[in-house]
């Protein structure tokens, strides 16, 4: 009688299929698998139910890969705790802004409605539903906002391997409510607006925002030393946009590092501002804040977004301009008024710092015109006083 053939060995690694059996205490499917052996050498079989084999089947085959691929989740892990360990872990070198608009997303819109999920149980179509029932109620750059950090969260559990998959990058958010469109002031409402803030604290905020269309961020973080009022002959007055109020204090892009030339109402009333702040600062003595910001309070504090949005919108509000405004329409109307009277889109698109002129038609479509000139000529012919 010849010897047995030796029985193969499995590959390293591999622990079978599994076992499947009906449960009658529970009334569903049970499986289980080995997955080798605990450091205290204890054998590692986990255990799932499920309504019917397949949903058993396909359990016990994600714990075989996770296994595989040295995902260890812990079987309690869920969507709360993934994006409660990203929003600690993961916004390092973030701007406060950042993470206050992160956290506040995750508190309203991703725990509440996802975050008892178990997150290795979680699906495509969870997230689907999830995003369905939330367009309802939020502007579609939310909705992709939302995705976009239950993504990172996941991503996060994957890297310590808590998770195998990340479905969230399975699903395309859909369209939400309508948000408010971003609006621009025509050329009397703009000089209304000026009028009045010709008297205001704001009035040089308010003129270098318009006729030169930087961002609200950008104009809070400028500094003396960048804004050039009498240079050598032969070179304009002129801004050097380089900072913003950004984490890094750098601007948006690379594009929107950008010198920009001056109309004459622009440069005039900078003289006037800091000589203002000049006496201010004067007056504050030791109490005046060390720092070359062009905009601050009385005290010499920097301004926040607050304080830009309170006193613009009484600005507004005095010039009798109908409906609701936000100082990043300043920038807004910048764009329209230089299309409507002469510039060509790439001449836009330099101007007010975006990468290219795809942005430009994207944001501002509704305010362009195909035109001709440029810059600072144009502004300072609609302004001059």
């Amino acid at each position: 009688m010849g010897s047995k053939e030796p029985r193969p060995k499995k590959p390293k690694g591999h622990y079978g299929q599994g076992t499947i059996g009906w449960n009658e205490d529970k009334g569903l499917f049970r499986g289980s698998i080995s997955l080798g052996f605990t450091p205290s050498g204890k054998r590692r079989r986990p255990v799932v139910y499920g309504q019917t084999k397949e949903e058993v089947r396909e359990a016990l085959r994600e714990l075989r890969e996770e296994h595989e691929t040295g995902i260890r989740p812990s079987p309690g892990y869920t969507v709360a705790d993934a994006v409660n360990d990203w929003l600690k872990r993961g916004l390092k070198g973030r701007s406060a802004a950042t993470v206050t608009k992160y956290r506040s997303l995750a508190a309203n819109n991703v725990i509440p409605h996802l975050g008892k999920a178990k997150l290795r149980e979680l699906t495509a179509d969870d997230v689907d539903d999830w995003l369905d029932e939330r367009a309802e109620h939020l502007a579609t750059s939310t909705l992709k906002q939302c995705l976009d950090l239950l993504r990172r969260a996941i991503r996060h559990a994957q890297r310590r391997n808590r998770v195998l998959r990340n479905v969230a990058e399975l699903v395309d958010p859909p369209e939400g409510r309508a948000g408010r469109p971003s609006k621009a002031l025509n050329l009397e409402q703009a000089k209304a607006v000026l009028a009045v803030a010709r008297s205001r604290r704001l009035y040089a905020y308010v003129m270098v925002s318009l006729l030169t269309g930087v961002r609200t961020e950008e104009a809070r973080e400028l500094t003396w030393p960048h804004v050039h009022l009498d240079p050598p002959e032969g070179t304009p007055p002129h801004v050097a946009v380089w900072r913003s109020v950004r984490k890094d204090g750098d601007t948006k892009t690379k594009k929107s590092r950008r010198t920009l030339a001056l109309p004459a109402p622009v440069v005039a009333a900078l003289k006037a501002h800091r000589e203002t702040q000049e006496t201010e600062r004067k007056e504050a003595g030791k109490d005046w804040p060390d720092t070359d910001l062009v905009f601050r309070t009385r005290t010499g504090a920097a301004l926040d977004v607050n304080n830009v949005r309170r006193d613009f919108q009484a600005i507004v509000r005095a010039a009798k301009v109908e409906g609701s405004w936000t100082p990043r329409e300043l920038r807004h109307s910048f764009v329209s008024l230089m299309s409507a009277n002469g510039a060509h889109l790439e001449d836009i698109a330099r101007l007010v710092g975006h990468s290219s002129t795809n942005t430009t038609e994207l944001v501002y479509r509704k305010e362009l015109h195909p035109v001709i000139m440029e810059g600072a000529d144009i502004m300072g012919d609609l302004f001059a006083e």
